[in-house]
């Protein structure tokens, strides 16, 4: 006899169904409290809901005993630093310490194109970067990041031998001296998005913050395919802001999950405004709707939309003459194309 899930696990498991965000609020300040006692909590702040979320929940539990560091890794959204700076420093009053490393990072990832090898150049620079600012910060023995349920399930190689779907900088990824200073806090890891959003909501997070999209810890670094550079970095930048900006102007921004541009550095022949021949970059857009980040499948947005943010992008954008739509589904593809 077939049965669902829910049947299976209130009729034949016996759960009552009396779990909510909120008790799991109240379990986790509590546990939060527990773990860090009087010590001090450090926390790598990227401005993505994941981290929002869990600065906000450690900060009801702790307070004053957590210190939030901003890295600006130049590899942010447009005017994305700044936005995070007013926000929790200004609005919050969280104790955060912001640190300009766009330099660093660019100079690390200076002709690197494998995009395994990109995410760990990110990830490492990363930890050294908020190695130094964490080390300054006295008393602090705790490292605290917004480890997602997902973030797990990606994490985790194969059966079979194979190797998982991608690595992320916070799973796993810290390395022996950090592991030595600091102790390990994940208090929402065993969450999935939608979950880790009603816990921004029930803290108090603004809804522009708690339905932020979700951006990639390694950021635009796997939104450019090829080397990395700061010129085609900004022609990312440019273009993401015009596929978010009219995905907002159409009402569609809280319908999808993620909305996003992604520069290719395959060139083709185009004809520009004063009909001569151009040979310049290609961007793709990706836009889908998934429940828990696990699968996706990709938005039928609607045509005259499509065309609107194409002409943008071509009319407005240096250096871009050509724009495709990304109709792959998750599987066999990946939310990411890195």
């Amino acid at each position: 006899m077939y049965i669902t899930r829910d049947e299976f696990v209130r009729n034949v498991c016996g759960c009552p169904g009396k779990w909510s965000m909120g008790a799991f609020i109240e379990f986790a300040v509590a546990d939060i409290r527990a773990q860090v006692g009087a010590e001090h909590v450090v926390l790598g702040l990227s401005g993505g809901v994941d981290s929002s979320v869990t600065a906000a929940l450690i900060h009801k539990a702790i307070g004053p005993q957590l210190t939030c560091i901003f890295v600006d890794t130049g590899l942010m959204r447009k005017d994305e630093p700044e936005s995070v700076r007013k926000l929790f420093n200004d609005a919050f009053k969280m104790d955060l310490c912001f640190i300009p490393a766009e330099a660093r990072f660019l100079a690390k990832l200076a002709g690197v194109a494998e995009p395994e090898q990109k995410r760990k150049i990110i990830g490492a620079e990363f930890v050294d970067v908020f190695k130094e600012a964490a080390l300054a910060i006295s008393g602090a023995s705790w490292l605290a990041q917004g480890t997602t349920y997902p973030d797990i399930l990606e994490s985790i190689p194969g059966a079979d031998g194979k190797a998982a779907v991608k690595s992320h900088h916070n799973v796993g990824g810290l390395p022996e001296d950090l592991k030595a200073r600091f102790k390990l806090l994940e208090p929402v890891a065993y969450l999935y998005k939608e979950e880790v959003r009603e816990v921004g909501r029930l803290l108090g997070l603004p809804e522009h913050v708690v339905m932020r999209q979700p951006f990639p810890g390694p950021g635009l670094g796997v939104r450019h395919l090829g080397a990395v550079a700061k010129p085609t970095l900004d022609i990312l930048r440019e273009a993401d802001a015009i596929v978010r900006g009219e995905i907002a102007a159409a009402g569609l921004e809280r319908e999808v999950w993620q909305a996003f541009a992604v520069f290719l550095p395959a060139r083709s022949v185009g004809v520009g405004k004063d009909g001569k021949r151009t040979y310049e970059n290609a961007v793709a857009l990706r836009v889908i709707n998934s429940a828990d980040g696990v699968t996706a499948d990709w938005v039928r947005l609607p045509y005259d939309l499509l065309a609107r943010i194409s002409s943008r992008i071509i009319a407005e954008v240096a250096g871009v003459n050509r724009v495709v739509y990304d109709i792959t589904a998750k599987p066999p593809g990946t939310i990411e194309w890195e």
